[in-house]
């Protein structure tokens, strides 16, 4: 009875929800959110700056999220950069003082605060010319207006950045009293009009007053309550924003600090004094909202223009755009020509007659147009998610159960969709679709909690990214030392499923071929297989089979190439001699060199020797009947499978304990590519030596399995945000619906696009040798043009 209600369960889900209602499900929503989202930013402002400076959270304790958008972590050399030959001036109390020390730390972290309390301090870094002042002015007064004053007359230099805030000292000194608020709205209002003046060649920021936490002020500063400090800041917030007549020379209120201060005043030594984390906090928001219009650091969305379309994207939108013309255009003669040929009733005797011309068939043409009808529409959807500014986007932040939860939730479901294997064999297509399948679910699971903070996580995922490598290894192997299909057809087919999407990445979201690096490393990897077998003498398992002496030839050709992999990989100058040659340098050079290619490719360097070898000696023993793979079978005798799945159970955990055990990422990756064959290994006997778990498989994990590659790719632009350094926000405020809601699309996206590559690879790539030849001639040409107007764009932006 429970298995039949399993059954029933399963197949009412299936009827009731197909991949089809699902995509039309997935397009509504898009649809729905690009509109909500485009009328947000057209009636509240889509101005990230406004929100980096006025709104957000943390998450944690530390970790600061603005609203909509991210904030990056600026480095020494980074601030440097940004605000060189630059003059920031700190106007204040001594609240501003601690902001002044927290921002001259970011340039340089060995200042220590030693200057005087109520006093002028001045800073200056002269390897890049950066000058940043604090003027002791606790209160808002005619001498502060004075100061300001002097630098809107005359010749006098003013300077890039002035920040500046005051209040308490007035609470203080006047006992609280609303003479004191009076003046001080008086004192203000003859300030704005001088600050906005500055504030057309400079950048002007007014300091709120943060909360100060009552119970622990001493018995002098107990008038200043935060009442008071509220009645200051309506007032500082009232006069500054009537006083603005042009919008581009506002006076930018910082009031983020109030937020940050809500939060963490209770920890504050005085009661009046922030925590020094949380006033690193407000001068990494400074430094944002200045620096990352001119850094644009990519995790760094917040105040950065949406980017200008390349002359190579302007190209893809207009071809984009002609193909979905074209096919609607097809679409309408094709219909038409249908209700013209399609059947009509006899009049008189009422039957129903054949049409005299058949239903034509969909040509050519009209299905390249319909696929690229629909990989424009999706393109458009990749690059609203992560080039234009109109979704969200927030950074991430690892907890435990922010990945371990999910993980569980994922197991379940590949236990309830467990059904029967179609053929029993060792890594069969559908047992290595389940791998693939729940190995990436884990991978964007890693990706999106920011997991990879975590060093015994991280190890474990490299293991997976190796696991990759292995079955490219092994499945490539097997496929030409079975078939001994070394030609022109099985090689485009190969390359072009695995490089079509990410091709078209490069083009519509402007970025490097080895941004996307796995599929460089598969393309690369598939290349050098190819290399070893088909070269002469080509070695096969037919004409192994005649003679056992090829067996020794093909080992000799497998030592060759481990040993050309450890020379690679401990010459760096000789691997970057090769891929440093044009046009190898165009695809695999990041940032002008190729030292992430070289990084990416030592890192699992063995894994992919370590699956063809594998492979070798699992169809030996195939071929010669030494294993058993009968359903239910146990692989090997009772005896030597229990031994074998003793010992594999064992180096699985021992690799794990090792792994969690690690506190260098540097060590540990040095060791990684010898010893990560060791779990990869012990899962598949597991996984293979008992033939009741070899008989079943998961078809929830096997159908991700089908799409892993794209789900890959696809998850660095739709499903992440800012080249995988932060998450898409499509619904802002419920980060759970947010993630269900963006992998709904995420999911059918992929599966959509996977089934694009497939029917295009029909198209693109023929059976036929001489239509395949003009084929590639075709697609020299388009590279060629691709890398004509890449170097045009190039010219143009130097």
């Amino acid at each position: 009875m429970a298995a039949l209600a399993y059954t029933g369960g399963k197949r009412e889900i299936n009827y009731y929800f197909s991949v089809r209602s699902a995509k039309a499900l997935a397009l509504g929503a898009v649809l729905l959110l690009t509109a909500c989202h485009a009328a947000s930013r057209r009636y509240r402002g889509g101005d990230t700056c406004d929100y980096l400076l006025s709104s957000g959270r943390f998450l944690g304790e530390k970790v600061w999220q603005p609203h909509s958008c991210m904030m990056h972590k600026y480095k020494n050399s980074e601030a440097k950069n940004c605000l060189i030959d630059k003059h920031v001036v700190f106007i204040g109390d001594s609240r501003i003082r601690q902001l002044f020390y927290s921002f001259i730390k970011l340039i340089n972290p060995q200042v220590k605060e030693e200057g005087i309390k109520h006093g002028n301090i001045p800073f200056e870094d002269k390897s890049a010319s950066i000058k940043v002042d604090f003027l002791w002015y606790p209160e808002v007064n005619g001498s502060m207006r004075q100061r300001i004053k002097s630098w809107t007359e005359g010749s006098v230099a003013k300077p890039h950045i002035i920040v500046v805030g005051a209040a308490t000292w007035s609470i203080k000194i006047h006992n609280g009293s609303n003479e004191a608020l009076a003046q001080y709205k008086i004192n203000i209002t003859s300030i704005a009009p001088l600050l906005e003046k500055l504030a057309i060649s400079s950048d002007v920021y007014w300091v709120l007053q943060d909360p100060v936490y009552e119970d622990m002020l001493s018995e002098s500063r107990k008038m200043i309550t935060n009442e008071k400090i509220d009645a200051y800041n309506e007032a500082a917030v009232r006069i500054l924003n009537s006083s603005s007549r042009n919008s581009k020379a506002k006076v930018k209120v910082f009031s983020v600090s109030k937020l940050i201060a809500q939060e963490t005043i209770m920890k504050s030594a005085d009661g009046l004094h922030l925590p020094e984390s949380s006033r690193d906090t407000n001068a990494m928001i400074l430094m944002n909202v200045y620096c990352n219009k001119i850094m644009k650091p990519i995790d760094g969305s917040c105040c950065q223009p949406q980017p200008p379309l390349t002359l190579i994207q302007k190209i893809a939108f207009c071809f984009f755009t002609l193909s979905i013309i074209g096919y609607l255009i097809i679409s309408l003669i094709h219909r038409n020509n249908y209700r013209k040929n399609k059947s009509c009733t006899d009049l008189e005797s009422g039957e129903e007659k054949k049409p005299a011309i058949s239903i034509p068939n969909v040509s050519t043409l009209e299905m390249l147009l319909h696929c690229f009808c629909k990989l424009g529409l999706i393109m458009t959807y990749f690059y609203l998610c992560d080039r234009a500014n109109l979704f969200m986007k927030e950074n991430k932040f690892y907890t435990h159960s922010s990945f371990f939860i999910p993980i569980a939730y994922i197991l379940v479901l590949g236990v309830f969709y467990t059904e029967n294997t179609k053929e029993t064999k060792v890594l069969n297509r559908e047992q290595t679709d389940e791998w693939k399948g729940w190995m990436q679910l884990v991978i964007l699971i890693y990706h999106i909690s920011g997991a990879s903070t975590f060093l015994p996580v991280y190890m474990h995922i490299r293991v997976l990214v190796a696991a990759y490598l292995f079955q490219t290894g092994y499945g490539h192997f097997s496929y030409f030392w079975i078939k001994g299909d070394f030609g022109v057809y099985r090689v485009c087919q190969v390359l072009f499923r695995l490089n079509f999407l990410v091709v078209v990445l490069c083009i519509v979201m402007d970025r490097p071929y080895q941004f996307y690096y796995f599929v460089p490393l598969v393309t690369v990897w598939f290349m050098i297989i190819y290399a070893t077998l088909a070269v002469w003498p080509q070695i096969i398992q037919k004409k192994a089979n005649g003679n056992c002496l090829w067996h020794f030839g093909l080992l000799l050709k497998l030592i060759c190439l481990l040993t050309c992999i450890y020379f690679l990989s401990y010459s760096q100058g000789a691997f970057e001699k090769i891929f440093s040659f044009w046009p190898l340098s165009k695809c695999f050079e990041l940032n002008g060199n190729v030292y992430e290619w070289w990084f990416r490719w030592k890192l699992d360097r063995y894994v992919v020797f370590h699956g063809m070898l594998f492979a070798f000696i699992y169809l030996a023993l195939q071929k010669r009947q030494m294993i058993s793979e009968g359903k239910g079978d146990a692989l090997f005798s009772n005896r030597v499978s229990n031994v074998l799945l003793f010992i594999s159970i064992v180096s699985f955990l021992t690799y794990s304990i090792w792994a969690s055990s690690c506190k260098n990422k540097t060590e540990c990756n040095e060791l990684h590519p010898s010893v990560s064959v060791v779990q990869i290994l012990a899962f598949i006997l597991i996984r293979n030596i008992p033939g009741y778990v070899r008989s079943v498989y998961s078809s929830f994990f096997a159908w991700f399995g089908k799409i892993s590659l794209e789900l890959f790719i696809c998850q660095y632009h739709i499903w992440l945000a800012a080249d995988t350094k932060g998450i898409l926000v499509l619904i802002p405020g419920y980060p759970v619906f947010n993630v269900l809601v963006s992998t709904f699309i995420f999911v059918c996206v992929a599966h959509e696009i996977s089934q694009i590559t497939n029917d295009l690879a029909q198209i693109v790539v023929p059976k036929d040798n001489s239509t395949l030849l003009k084929r590639l001639l075709c697609i020299a040409g388009f590279f060629s043009g691709l890398h004509f107007f890449s170097a045009m764009q190039d010219q143009s932006r130097h």
